[in-house]
């Protein structure tokens, strides 16, 4: 059976003149001899919006009422698709998480989808039917709704394709596909035709909005290939794939960046060990994600200052558990807002040298001080002032060809 999962976010079904392309768009693939599965978001802003209203109810709403909350929107968004397309003439159905079923497992609101049982969309695709199944959710051992955090909707997609082996999984959105930076930011920035799973989950965990990067990591493990499109546009999109599928003569394939981070330093922390676990373990068990860190330790080896950025909308409860933290001492507390973090991203940079002094000298060019270092084997990531945000972008994309 040629099936291919058709995923469809919520710009593309923003509105009812958007869901009747995106039908036009699945008839399409129709008649050309595909049986398509498609998976669709909530319309853009209507997760928003519910997220809200939890917030109005309760500031404690309980996890598995907010998942049974949030999971409304796909619910509206795959009738209507379905709606359109019996408009058109072809037989569809919408599909709930646990109308399949799609098992979970995990906690609510971050759960993973682990099973999807086929028979039922398997046999009506064999009447001829369209399956709009709703992304972003499942259910769990106790046939309760869980979703999958924010963005789940490709992961729904990519499991799809993994179970239902499909010949194609194209994730369609509000971009033509994956750039060399942020087209919006940047009006030299290109298109990339190809690109490997490393390289786009760098990217996509590194600040690149086209997709998330548990979304890429599911598609990476169950080598499942991706395209991204436009559903606005007929143009070619991006491929991501394995990376012995890519060839490429640029060391360096992106540029990413966030405007979200914040700098934390603990300043005179007593040196001694599990001091670092200390002040990590009540941030961890708060869901704060910690990302670049750097330990400075004074010259007699008794003190050392920590600096470690989180997300900015995370820096008051971090500020709190470090306050209310009794398993540690420290002279001072500085927090910073107003830093980005700056992100070149490659696999050619593992059999390259001076990536990095090249990347610091664009930087120095342009007098933008670095104030944190990290680096894995494809990226290299540098914490500067907000402000410069724009002028760092536009330096390493001249320096490493990309506009080319």
């Amino acid at each position: 059976m040629k099936i291919i999962v058709l995923k469809f976010g919520g710009s593309s079904v923003g509105t009812i003149e958007r869901i009747k392309k995106i039908a036009g768009i699945i008839v399409g693939y129709k008649k050309k001899g595909y049986k398509p599965i498609v998976v669709s978001s909530a319309m853009s802003g209507n997760t928003n919006d519910l997220v809200k209203k939890s917030k109005a109810i309760s500031y404690n709403f309980i996890s598995s009422e907010y998942d049974v909350l949030v999971s409304a929107g796909e619910q509206i968004s795959c009738a209507l698709i379905s709606g359109r397309l019996n408009h058109l003439g072809h037989k569809s159905q919408s599909w709930m998480s646990w109308q399949i079923p799609i098992l979970t497992k995990g906690m609510y609101s971050a759960s993973r989808i682990i099973n999807i049982n086929k028979k039922k969309i398997l046999d009506y695709i064999k009447l001829g039917g369209v399956p709009i199944i709703a992304g972003f959710q499942g259910i769990n051992t106790n046939n309760r709704i869980t979703t999958l955090g924010r963005g789940g909707s490709d992961a729904s997609a990519i499991m799809c394709a993994k179970f239902f082996k499909a010949q194609k999984c194209i994730i369609y959105t509000d971009v033509d596909g994956v750039y060399t930076t942020d087209p919006n930011t940047l009006k030299k920035a290109k298109k990339i035709k190809i690109i490997s799973y490393e390289e786009m989950l760098e990217m996509a965990s590194l600040g690149a909005k086209v997709m998330q990067p548990t979304s890429i990591q599911d598609a990476r493990l169950n080598r499942i290939d991706i395209e991204v499109k436009s559903s606005f546009v007929k143009k070619d999109g991006t491929k991501i794939t394995k990376r012995k599928n890519v060839i490429s003569n640029k060391i360096i394939r992106g540029i990413s960046f966030t405007k979200n981070d914040a700098k934390v330093t603990l300043v005179g922390v007593k040196d001694k060990p599990g001091i670092a676990a200390s002040i990590f373990e009540p941030l961890s068990k708060n869901a704060i994600n910690v990302d670049m860190v750097v330990q400075n330790i004074s010259a007699d080896g008794k003190e050392t200052d920590l600096t470690f950025t989180i997300k900015s909308e995370d820096l008051t409860k971090t500020q709190l558990l470090i306050k209310k933290n009794n398993k540690i001492s420290f002279r001072n507390l500085i927090f910073d807002k107003n830093v980005s973090k700056v992100s070149i991203v490659g696999v050619g940079m593992i059999a390259t040298p001076g990536v990095t002094y090249r990347m610091f000298k664009a930087l120095a060019k342009k007098n933008i001080n670095i104030l944190v270092i990290s680096t894995s084997e494809i990226k290299i990531s540098v914490l500067i002032n907000k402000k410069n945000i724009s002028r760092a972008i536009s330096a390493l994309h001249k320096e490493f060809k990309l506009d080319k």
